[in-house]
């Protein structure tokens, strides 16, 4: 009894549990709030509006990793080593958020005539503008706070636009009965603006204000670009089985599948928090050597992958609780989630070893891996899917995560060996 009272005292005076339990229970009700903004968007808008308005964001979601140029994690990198370096590292975000996402913006205005339908091209300035410039800048607040080992704060800002967006839908649903994709994106980028203002003033009032100096934006290009690259490539493999079964007009096959893959997302939550309130070690580790942050990313990376484990059978388990939660019309999640069902052990290992990676300065080696689980990804299933559905996605996605988690476990016990 006494060994286990000094291990519950051990848990609650270590700051990576404590930071990795705020960031899981804020990504929680981060979930909770996206999915109710998200079910309560669909019915205000309709159909049609909706998906004029889905157009337009999904268009704009592949260039947003590219507007804040990974000054977000350059942040955490080397603030997480010298706090000294505060000032210059936040001008640093404002500077390349602000210029590089306008910039986007205009090319993407520029663009959008000759790819979307009318309706959606005529959004593309205002999603822009709220996504690649003041969404972008909350983001990499949230990582501001992650550098100082805050992930209270991170959490809180993390869930400040979601809440704000969904206070926007029950403000426009009781004037409205019904809304417009306009009328919702004027909405969408006035609430992620108030948002990005008050984020940035708790962090001039917290820490000080930025410096601006666009030597540093230049000097550290090639590794900002590298991080942005690996946002995107990322985004790809998880998002690519489903775009890709809309295309093919599998749409029943799609809820299926995407609800069973909103469950695995779930089930990640503890996982991927866990990695969040570990980046700021791994950079502090590096000084140390190598050795050291090898060392504790091969300890994180088994109890993740353990976590990851029993989620993996709580899922098969649990499946067939599904139809009786959302409706009796998913009852083929079942089987879909039964197949995806490993997925979470598979993350535990790659995220880890893939932040370890990013933590030892070798991002590069961590985008290639995820590039070519990108590529690897759309490969599969552009032959699976026609073949099979939505199982055929289902087996790209084990493929998927299951090679990218050895590939990044190899790439990291090869560093360790070429550098020692």
């Amino acid at each position: 009894m006494e060994l286990l009272l000094n291990r519950i005292r051990a848990l609650r005076a270590s700051s990576l549990a404590r930071n990795a339990g705020w960031m899981m229970v804020g990504q929680s009700l981060n979930l909770i709030l996206q999915a109710g903004y998200f079910i309560l968007l669909a019915r205000l808008l309709g159909v049609e509006e909706y998906g004029i308005f889905a157009g337009a964001f999904a268009f704009v979601a592949i260039a947003t990793p590219y507007s804040s140029l990974g000054s977000g994690l350059l942040f955490v990198r080397y603030v997480s080593l010298s706090a000294g370096n505060f000032a210059a590292c936040w001008g640093n975000i404002l500077l390349t958020t602000i210029g590089v996402g306008s910039l986007i913006t205009v090319l993407l205005c520029f663009i959008a005539p000759h790819l979307l339908n009318p309706a959606s091209a005529s959004l593309i300035l205002l999603v822009a503008l709220g996504e690649c410039i003041f969404r972008q800048l909350i983001i990499c607040i949230s990582q501001v706070f992650q550098a100082f080992e805050q992930l209270r704060m991170t959490a809180a800002i993390t869930l400040l636009t979601s809440f704000l967006r969904l206070m926007a839908v029950l403000v426009l649903a009781s004037f409205l009965h019904q809304a417009t994709a306009w009328q919702w994106a004027v909405s969408s980028l006035i609430v992620t603006v108030l948002a990005a203002a008050a984020a940035s003033g708790i962090v001039v009032m917290r820490y000080g204000r930025p410096q601006l100096d666009s030597r540093i934006i230049l000097s550290r290009l090639t590794e900002g670009f590298g991080f942005s690259l690996a946002g995107s490539t990322q985004s790809a493999y998880n998002d690519i089985d489903k775009a890709l079964l809309s295309h093919y007009g599998m749409n029943i096959a799609n809820g299926l599948y995407t609800m069973a893959y909103r469950v695995v997302d779930i089930a990640t939550i503890p996982i991927t928090a866990l990695d969040t309130a570990a980046l700021p070690r791994y950079f502090r580790q590096s000084q140390k050597g190598v050795k050291s942050v090898v060392d504790i990313s091969v300890r994180l990376a088994r109890r993740a992958a353990l976590l990851g484990i029993i989620m993996s059978g709580s899922l098969f388990l649990t499946a067939p609780l599904i139809p009786r939660i959302v409706g009796i019309g998913f009852t083929g999640s079942v089987a879909a989630l039964r197949w995806l069902c490993l997925i979470p052990a598979f993350r535990g290992i790659h995220q880890l070893t893939g932040s370890a990676i990013t933590g030892m300065g070798f991002q590069r080696y961590r985008t290639m891996a995820q590039f070519g689980a990108s590529a690897l990804n759309l490969l599969l299933n552009l032959w699976l899917i026609p073949r099979y559905g939505w199982l055929g996605a289902a087996w790209a996605s084990l493929v998927t995560d299951g090679g990218l988690g050895a590939a990044n476990w190899c790439i990291l016990q090869n560093l360790h060996r070429k550098i020692l």
